[in-house]
């Protein structure tokens, strides 16, 4: 591992990074207002889905990617495997045990309230149902992780890296000229399209994740790779060089193709009455705006904004405690102003000042308190 080339920091990925989340957050915000289902509706409006789906195809692919860039950068820094994979676990999973025993139960708490009747008091509820290991109501499993299952697949991925770089060091070198010779030009761009397309259309056509880990095959085949990907990435200008000179091609392409799935989206809301096949061309079309959309963003980030600022440090510090907070803060705000009948722009406008401020006061205190430090995910 010390012997390992070192990975320089990226700061155009750092800003991807903090971007990404905050479009995350906001995209959460919209699950509020949105008729696909979330742990508490205030609104089933139609239209909302349609400026969503401009992230959707391509938001947590991203990060994975960025994320893969990361964890080999932060490998290559450690003096071996082992240490490096315990890093990680206590970066990754003291948070997550925190988060699932602290930070969702009020989610699960606020979506029975809300949805399904439920009239224990949240200490009732934490105290007797939270650790029943059952669906209560028989719709709502307990315990469980929501969003912070982002965490847990990126712990897994992280652990399958170690090993794969203990067991097939010796093959690195011939790994990395593998990816730069496949990838280092148009194939980066156009052969995980066609991955993404397989996986889509013939592999898993109209199935939906399920953030299980154990039985989420579809997101396993979409997140994996991506995460991979940017561990290549990390060691390839060739990639980073030809998505640098390709982005505003592949900016076209991406909004081309969100244009074709707006517009079936705006025509037959969630594909329903849709006629027989232009539910491919529905998925297909997000196929290619994901992978396009990462390319372009990656460009940009590398043509662009490779450089450091001020704010820099702190934001990249605070993404993700605002990540591991920003949930409860929407599940609990709109569970209170459920019922209260005030127009749906006003909520909108509370919902984002209340999660905004809320995320930076977990940030700003919990980085104060020694043993909140790795609590929130934050270095000792």
């Amino acid at each position: 591992m010390t012997a390992a080339t070192a990975i320089p920091r990226h700061y155009g990925l750092d800003w991807l990074r903090v971007g990404a989340f905050a479009i995350l957050i906001l995209y959460h915000i919209g699950m509020v207002f949105v008729p696909w289902g979330f742990h508490v509706q205030l609104a089933s409006l139609p239209w909302v889905a349609i400026p969503m789906l401009a992230s959707n195809p391509w938001r947590l692919m991203l990060l994975f990617v960025v994320s893969g860039y990361a964890t080999r950068a932060l490998a290559v820094r450690h003096p071996t495997i082992v240490s490096f994979a315990r890093g990680r676990s206590i970066r990754l999973l003291v948070p997550l045990l925190f988060g699932i025993g602290v930070l969702v139960p009020p989610q699960i708490w606020a979506e029975l309230a809300s949805k399904y009747g439920y009239g224990g008091s949240y200490l009732s509820f934490w105290l007797h149902d939270w650790l029943g290991f059952r669906a209560i109501g028989g719709v709502v499993p307990t315990p469980a992780w929501n969003h912070l299952w982002f965490v847990g697949y990126l712990w897994v991925y992280t652990m399958a890296i170690a090993a794969m770089l203990a067991l097939g060091h010796r093959w690195a070198s011939a790994a990395q000229r593998a990816f730069d010779r496949v990838l280092g030009r148009w194939g980066g761009a156009v052969l995980p399209v066609v991955w993404l397309l397989l996986v889509d259309i013939r592999l898993f056509p109209g199935q939906s994740e399920t953030h299980g880990l154990l039985d989420d095959w579809l997101a396993h085949a979409i997140y994996l790779p991506a995460l991979l990907f940017g561990f290549g990435m990390a060691g390839s200008e060739r990639v980073l060089d030809s998505f640098c000179r390709g982005w505003p091609v592949a900016a076209a392409i991406a909004v081309a193709s969100y244009g074709v799935a707006a517009g079936l989206e705006w025509r037959w809301p969630g594909m329903a009455g849709a006629p027989p096949g232009l539910g491919i061309v529905f998925a297909g079309a997000r196929a290619v705006q994901g992978w396009m959309a990462v390319v372009a963003l990656i460009g940009v980030a590398e043509r662009f904004w490779n450089h450091d600022h001020p704010w820099r440090p702190t934001l990249t510090e605070a993404v993700f405690p605002f990540y591991l907070i920003h949930q409860t803060i929407i599940i609990l705000v709109a569970f209170a102003l459920h019922g209260l009948s005030l127009p749906l722009w006003l909520d909108a406008v509370i919902l984002i000042a209340a999660t905004v401020a809320g995320c930076w006061a977990f940030y700003l205190v919990g980085r104060q308190v020694r043993w909140l430090r790795p609590l929130i995910g934050l270095r000792p």
